[in-house]
């Protein structure tokens, strides 16, 4: 019987194999990169919690899905208010969008690394298949190949951390959370890496179309646990180890020809190469779930179909991925850039953390349990800490001039500050008198 109820919770898991796939992306994977690089084992306390962190989110998210069974932007206008609906669903096609141009910059480029041409080329090619796999449905096998290639890439690193492992007494010191000067905004992309605001608003859609109910919530609460504490914990912490052995300390730049050293244990020559293919098809499998993103909400939010059986979000769908292709024309190296990209989503979801506290406690049902209520306010208290401390670093370099990306993360903080500190009351007011009527029922 225990089998068989094993077996049977294992072929139901999904939606969080789903979040998992699009958190371990390239994004992530710059992240650990440039931590390991840069600070050697002293971030390892960051990538540690980075699993527990996403996996509590998931669980949030599951909840509020499960025992709604509806969208988080349609809960959100029902109760309370179209105001507070748009500006989740802003906030969210901002973060999502930043993400979205700064991926196929990445993907171009590596694609020109492996192929040849040019990243414009590569942007408007990659933007067309993505296109059409979505608004056509025939996407998913692209995804499918791209995670089998994820995998293979990920079971290298674990090989290579078997063969070469880590300095014990190095990788114990840098389990006592400490913040290296200039190293906010890493943390910050570690950790959102995990908890992202795209990801917990994805989650209660997923629940929705797994058609799982308040019964359901033992399964995705397995689920969440098996990819996010499990799968993601050890794709996270194999690549940091990894690179942090290999190149912490080095003074090497944090690019993929040097991420891709660490590996030449196992991989040998081909090592830049694998690597290289590793990021490739994370970009693809995470760009396919990204792109989702932003038109299921706002197709939620004007009240359109959320499948491509609706024209309007089909087109929808096919203009987001289109215009993706302009993030091949972004410069630089795209490895800091995805970090910052994590670290703006980070800025956003403790907005969206609030939002699921408080509807947690405002929607009729049973109230989530007390642990995970104080799960989700520690959660809540660590992102709004990294984050603010990843603002505050941004917005010092407004001391040079009013540079408009700085501004603007330093404005996006703000507004977003605002809302969630304005939910939290209303939480704190929620979860009072729900306990208070606990208690009296108890007396």
């Amino acid at each position: 019987m225990a089998f068989t109820r094993l077996y049977e919770r294992l072929s139901g898991m999904g939606p969080a194999w789903l979040a998992g796939a699009i958190a371990a992306g390239p994004a992530t994977i710059s992240a650990l990169v440039a931590a390991g690089v840069g600070y050697g084992y002293d971030l390892l306390w960051v990538v540690v919690l980075s699993a527990p962190a996403g996996f509590v989110a998931l669980l949030l998210a599951a909840r509020l899905g499960t025992a709604t069974e509806r969208g988080i932007v349609r809960i959100v206008e029902d109760r309370l208010g179209k105001w507070w609906a748009w500006l989740l669903v802003v906030d969210t096609v901002i973060v999502a969008g930043v993400a979205q141009l700064l991926i196929m910059k990445g993907l171009a480029d590596v694609s020109t690394s492996l192929f040849g041409l040019t990243p414009p080329v590569w942007g408007v090619l990659w933007a067309v298949v993505l296109a059409v796999g979505l608004a056509g449905g025939g996407y998913r096998v692209a995804e499918i190949g791209a995670k089998v290639v994820v995998s293979a890439v990920v079971l290298v690193f674990v090989a290579t951390l078997v063969v070469v492992p880590p300095n014990p007494a190095a990788a114990a010191a840098g389990l006592v959370p400490t913040t290296p000067p200039g190293a906010a905004v890493t943390v910050a992309g570690v950790l959102g890496g995990a908890v992202h605001i795209t990801l917990v608003t994805m989650h209660t859609y997923t629940m929705r179309a797994r058609e799982w109910g308040s019964d359901d919530y033992g399964l995705a609460r397995f689920d969440a646990g098996a990819s996010m504490l499990a799968a993601f914990g050890l794709y996270s912490l194999s690549i940091f180890l990894v690179v942090a052995g290999a190149l912490g300390g080095r003074d090497v730049a944090p690019q993929a020809t040097a991420a891709a050293a660490a590996l030449e244990p196992v991989a040998g020559s081909a090592a830049v190469t694998l690597f290289l293919v590793g990021i490739l098809g994370a970009a693809v499998s995470t760009l396919g779930g990204n792109t989702v993103v932003p038109p299921f909400l706002l197709a939620d939010k004007l009240g359109w179909g959320t499948t491509v059986d609706d024209g309007r979000y089909r087109a929808l769908l096919a203009g987001t991925a289109l215009v993706s292709a302009a993030g091949a024309f972004v410069g630089g190296n795209f490895i800091p850039l995805l970090v910052q990209a994590l670290a703006l989503g980070l800025v956003g979801t403790p907005f969206v953390l609030a939002l699921v506290l408080y509807l947690l406690y405002d929607v009729p049902g049973e109230p989530p349990s007390r642990l995970l209520t104080g799960s989700g306010v520690i959660l809540l208290g660590v992102t709004g800490v990294t984050a603010a401390n990843s603002v505050r670093d941004t917005a010092a370099t407004l001391t040079d001039g009013l540079a408009p990306i700085p501004a603007f993360v330093t404005l996006f903080a703000v507004v977003l500050g605002l809302a969630t500190l304005a939910l939290l009351v209303l939480f704190v007011r929620e979860w009072a008198a729900e306990w208070g009527r606990a208690d009296r029922t108890a007396g």
